[in-house]
């Protein structure tokens, strides 16, 4: 069991709610208003790309300062990965400014959260996701067979979306989200039919109040053209292109603490073209964005390469100038030794998404061989349609229980060698200051002055750790059955307060949701 330390302190934030309409109020004008309240009215009526590159309600902020005392146990995930017993911070201005035990802490703050008997942990980062696909969950002919019969199931429903069903499925994503602990999201949309755009997605997670990164995903090679996803949800590569610049040059945001990022991101190699993989990693640099996209996920993946392009998947990566520390690939189950050593030469990134892989049958990522060569390797809940859960603290003990299981394949059996036995805290790490590394931030992962006060806490008396949280709380939090936040903050505001979510009218935004996803499902 590891002993607790003791240390300084941080800060939190509470919800400034939404001016002028009540929750309820706000949701049944629809997320376009989220959308208004960002957008100018150009010269012929029509709405118009904000001149500011703040979303709506990205500059919400909690009270200026804020004191969060007498965890049981704080895991601060900083240098020495100390764990800090009655641990607390202070927090100005959605910044951490002390850290450690609460009596080392100043007394007094604009709010005061008492989290007696919790666990304090730094938010948990989601590296891919797509979180239309809440639309999707468990659609009857989807959910049994491999990644290439499911897309093909779903494509023709994802061609259906209209722009108020995707703000529902990411209110709702988000949400779910927020409630397993974590605070920064990627969502990687590469369908845009209907009139929907990347702009929704952006606004929606800029009210809600996630840390979003935003990608300008594309699809270009359609089933006429040799590729996986039928006509109907491809665009014109040009049209990507145009457009791609302009989600850039309106919302990304580099600065410290930026709550919004856009990303660059092809979906995979059998529904692009060369040429947009290409150009779109020109413009990624140009503007110094980062670049996405699937890797390697299913033998299919490498049987579609080889046939076409006489390399495996990683291999035309490096073919197509698509590594660096600018790069990470969502899943790279299917990565021999030679690619994985590629990797951690070049600085590409892995997004693991173990129970994505495990419902698709796709196979288990070498994630112990990753992080023993030095790949940054962060968590993905993956879509909704693929894993039918968005809880990112459980996608955790998922990943270091399919490492354990892993070790099957041992020759001999399961090493002795605990070492190779990846544990609850490596896993707590990966999910925070592995996902941080792997979307290129070090504003965010661990609990330490001078990074957002962006953290989740859990109540420890609770059935689901009995007997154990006595014991060892942090590994606790991993072993046991997964669990929702009692408070997640971000930016030093309040996202779930006492179990519920703050800002947004979580019942109405389901309710809304479920209508929405049975037009889409059934046509």
């Amino acid at each position: 069991m590891n002993k607790f330390e003791f240390k300084d302190g941080e800060r939190l934030a509470d919800d400034s709610g939404h001016q002028g309409f009540t929750r309820r109020e706000f949701l049944t004008t629809g997320s376009a208003v989220a959308a208004g309240l960002a957008l100018s009215v150009d010269s012929k009526g029509g709405l118009a790309a904000p001149k500011s590159k703040k979303a709506a309600g990205s500059d919400r902020k909690g009270p200026k300062t804020m004191l969060v005392k007498n965890a049981t146990v704080m895991v601060t995930m900083d240098g020495s990965r100390r764990e800090i017993a009655d641990g607390g911070l202070y927090i100005e201005e959605g910044v951490i400014k002390q850290v450690g035990p609460t009596s080392s802490l100043p007394k007094t703050a604009d709010e005061v959260l008492d989290l007696k008997d919790h666990i304090l942990l730094p938010g948990l980062v989601n590296t891919h996701h797509h979180l239309y696909q809440h639309l999707t969950r468990v659609v009857p002919a989807a959910q049994d067979g491999n990644v290439w019969n499911w897309l093909k199931v779903l494509y023709p429903m994802w061609a259906r979306m209209q722009p108020d069903d995707v703000k529902l499925a990411i209110q709702v994503g988000l949400a779910e989200l927020a409630l397993s602990g974590c605070t920064t999201a990627f969502d990687h949309q590469y369908v845009f039919p209907n009139g929907c755009k990347i702009d929704d997605a952006i606004h929606t997670a800029a009210e809600f109040g996630m840390r979003f990164h935003a990608s300008r995903g594309s699809m270009s090679l359609g089933a006429s053209k040799g590729g996986l996803p039928p006509d109907s949800c491809v665009e014109e590569e040009s049209a990507i292109l145009k457009d791609s610049q302009r989600v850039i040059e309106t919302y990304h945001d580099d600065k410290h603490g930026a709550m919004t990022r856009i990303v660059l991101a092809p979906c995979s190699p059998f529904s692009v073209t060369d040429d947009l993989m290409v150009e779109s990693a020109k413009m990624a640099r140009k503007y110094k964005v980062n670049l996405h996209t699937h890797l390697a996920e299913s033998p299919n993946e490498e049987r579609f390469t080889l046939d076409k392009y006489g390399v495996r998947p990683a291999g035309l990566m490096e073919k197509f100038g698509w590594v660096g520390k600018d790069v990470w690939f969502a899943h790279s189950v299917h990565i021999n030794d030679a690619e994985i050593s590629m990797f951690a030469k070049t600085g590409c990134g892995v997004a693991h998404c173990p129970c994505s892989n495990m419902r698709l049958a796709s196979g288990i990522a070498p994630v112990w061989k990753y992080r023993q060569a030095g790949v940054n390797v962060g968590l993905g809940v993956d879509g909704s349609s693929s894993n039918d859960g968005s809880h990112l603290l459980a996608e955790a003990r998922q990943a270091m229980l399919l490492a354990r299981l892993n070790l099957a394949n041992t020759p001999g059996g399961p090493p002795t060698d605990k070492k190779q036995w990846l544990s609850a805290r490596e896993a707590l790490e990966i999910a925070t200051l592995g996902g941080a590394a792997v979307l290129g931030r070090n504003d965010i992962g661990s609990l330490e002055p001078g990074k957002c006060a962006d953290f989740f806490a859990v109540n420890l008396n609770r059935v689901d750790f009995a007997g154990g949280s006595m014991i060892d709380p942090v590994a606790s939090i991993v072993f046991c059955a997964p669990v929702t936040a009692d408070y997640t903050v971000i930016n030093g505001r309040y996202i779930v307060k006492q179990g519920h979510v703050t800002t947004l009218d979580l019942p109405n935004v389901i309710a809304q949701c479920n209508r929405a996803a049975r037009r889409v499902v059934s046509g």
